[in-house]
C-alpha cells in the first residue's frame, strides 16, 4: 500500500486534448508461452522509454494484469502518441515489426488500443478517498470539497473548472 489517501472529493483538471490510451493484449493460446512472453516483455521498454523523456509527451500509466492485460495511458496529445507510434527510432516500431513477424494473423496473442481526445466540457472524473490516480495523477489533481453526492457538473462553455 504505503500511497497517500487523499480524503474527499477529487477531480482532474486535464489540459483540452489530453488523450486517455488504452492499450493490451490477450493471451489466446496461454500454452504457447513463446509467442506471448515476447509480446508481454516488449511493454515494459517502452513505458521506460516513455516515462524517461518527456519530449515525448506522454503522461503517465496504470497497469493491470491478466489474460487480457490492460495498460491505461495518459498522453499531452494524439499528435504526440502517434509520433511516438511511428518513431522508428523509439522502442514501438521494432517491437511491433517484432510482433507482425513472430505472430501476426495467427490468432495466439491479441493485442488491441483505443485513443480518446480529452475535452474538459466533456468529461466527468471524479476521486472519493483515494490517492492519486488516473488522470489526476497524470495532470492536475483538484480539490472539489463537499461531503455531498457526487454530481456531474459542467464549467462553462469554453473554461475548465478550477
Amino acid at each position: 500500500m504505503g500511497q497517500k489517501v487523499h480524503p474527499g472529493r477529487y477531480a482532474a483538471a486535464p489540459p483540452e486534448g489530453t488523450v486517455v490510451f488504452l492499450i493490451g493484449m490477450r493471451v489466446n493460446s496461454w500454452w504457447k508461452i513463446h509467442r506471448w512472453l515476447p509480446a508481454f516483455r516488449a511493454m515494459v521498454p517502452m513505458l521506460k522509454e516513455v516515462s524517461r523523456r518527456q519530449e515525448h509527451g506522454f503522461l503517465g500509466y496504470h497497469v493491470w494484469f491478466g489474460r487480457t492485460t490492460v495498460v491505461l495511458q495518459y498522453w499531452r496529445s494524439l499528435d504526440d502518441l502517434m509520433a511516438y507510434a511511428r518513431n522508428a527510432q523509439a522502442e514501438h516500431v521494432p517491437a511491433w515489426r517484432n510482433f507482425n513477424r513472430s505472430v501476426g494473423n495467427n490468432g495466439d496473442v491479441g493485442v488491441w488500443h483505443e485513443a480518446y481526445v480529452t475535452h474538459p466540457d466533456r468529461m466527468h472524473v471524479i476521486y472519493r478517498n483515494m490517492p492519486l490516480f488516473g488522470m489526476a495523477k497524470a495532470t492536475a489533481h483538484v480539490h472539489r470539497g463537499g461531503d455531498g453526492p457526487v454530481v456531474a457538473t459542467r464549467p462553462p462553455q469554453g473554461r475548465a473548472a478550477a
